[in-house]
């Protein structure tokens, strides 16, 4: 297959929605030379559903894909197992056999979405990583040293704050690392966070005296509660919600985070972007571009004008009431309060029949035990609205 070498597409790859390229050089010639590039990601099944922050990620490996260069996508099922300590201010509990399928039933569908997996190696990282014997392991771990590991920033937190650290978790980057000496990675793509895992893939491939990897890390995405995205804090905006919930969620994303979703969840140009003076009007033309690309343009239109017909259309009341709250706080202890509901029972009782909407994405509230993160637009039965100001 013939490779694109364009000098502007390669900018492109190089720098839309990047966050950091290591080595810069290296890879940018590896990608003028015209030769064909192994290019990895690793996605490991910790839920059923991927998120646009992860999405933002195989939509870089297509990138590349589209330039001619041959992608390689592991399903970490064995790596989901003991699970990845990036950005984890605790231990991660680990995962059984029966969740991991549960959880990778539906992927390669939603892979699809983004990737050609015609054109894609896949691979499940438990074909080589079970086979491994105790010396071949005691060989890998010959590759990192313990002072190593400990500086790693989350892990340095933890142990400065003598919270426990598990050797378990000192295994995540190794096997990861192994995951590119075995696929003869020339590249390997991931989040900003993943940053340290990404780097062990070189220093591993270094001491099985391979040539080392170059990477590249995309930018990070920031959720529905504006802290970064993830299926583990449950503020997620996954390829697989129903249409209308996506299109919600987008109109409830902040305002400052806009240009980024543009950035990285789109292939809109940034001169494109810049049209829409209007703040709404720009995550409208968001929501609908992103339901588009998963759903359809006919799914995305349906989206749109449901969510017009609730919000522009003037069905919730302009003066809305409103309740001043605190991050972290309990929302039945708020509504209490504000005197909205009765009672915690009370609240529980509407929980339990569906009737608070969570209106800033369009879907019930179905724990008693929420904590707010951001503000909230809760319609209450059908003529009850309030606003939660966190």
């Amino acid at each position: 297959m013939k490779i694109n070498t364009d000098p502007e597409k390669i900018e492109k790859v190089l720098n839309r929605g990047v966050e950091d390229v290591f080595v810069k050089e290296s890879l940018k010639k590896k990608l003028l030379s015209g030769r064909q590039l192994r290019v990895k990601i690793g996605i490991d099944p910790t839920g059923p559903k991927i998120h646009l922050g992860r999405a933002a990620a195989l939509r870089k490996l297509r990138q590349f894909q589209d330039l001619g260069h041959q992608v390689i996508l592991i399903v970490g099922d064995f790596t989901a197992m003991i699970g990845d300590p990036s950005d984890k201010l605790e231990k991660r509990p680990m995962l059984s056999e029966k969740e991991i399928k549960a959880n990778m039933k539906n992927y390669k569908i939603q892979l699809g979405k983004i990737i050609d997996l015609k054109k894609t190696e896949f691979e499940y990282n438990s074909r080589w990583l079970k086979k491994l014997n105790a010396m071949e392991i005691t060989n890998l771990a010959e590759s990192f040293s313990v002072s190593q590991m400990s500086n790693r920033r989350n892990f340095k937190d933890r142990l400065e704050k003598r919270e426990e650290v598990s050797l378990r978790e000192f295994l995540y980057p190794l096997f990861q690392g192994y995951d590119s000496v075995i696929m003869k990675a020339d590249i390997e793509i991931g989040g900003f966070d993943q940053l340290f895992n990404l780097k062990a893939g070189r220093i591993v491939q270094k001491h099985y005296k391979m040539p080392q990897q170059d990477i590249l890390t995309v930018e990070m995405l920031e959720g529905t509660d504006g802290r970064k995205m993830s299926t583990s804090w449950g503020n997620v905006i996954t390829i697989a919600d129903e249409p209308s919930d996506m299109f919600g969620k987008i109109m409830s994303v902040r305002d400052d985070l806009v240009p980024k979703y543009f950035r990285l969840c789109t292939d809109i140009s940034e001169s494109e972007i810049l049209k829409d003076k209007n703040p709404r009007d720009l995550k409208i033309k968001l929501a609908y571009e992103i339901v588009k690309i998963y759903h359809g343009e006919k799914a995305a239109q349906e989206a749109q004008k449901s969510f017009t017909k609730i919000f522009q259309k003037k069905e919730i009341p302009e003066d809305l009431p409103e309740i001043i709250a605190h991050k972290g706080e309990f929302l039945s202890d708020v509504l209490v309060r504000g005197k909205i509901v009765k009672s915690k029972n009370d609240f529980g009782r509407l929980i339990k029949e569906g009737a608070i909407i969570n209106l800033s994405i369009m879907e019930k509230l179905q724990t008693t035990s929420y904590k707010l993160q951001t503000n909230l637009t809760l319609r209450i039965g059908k003529k009850r609205f309030v606003k939660i100001v966190v």
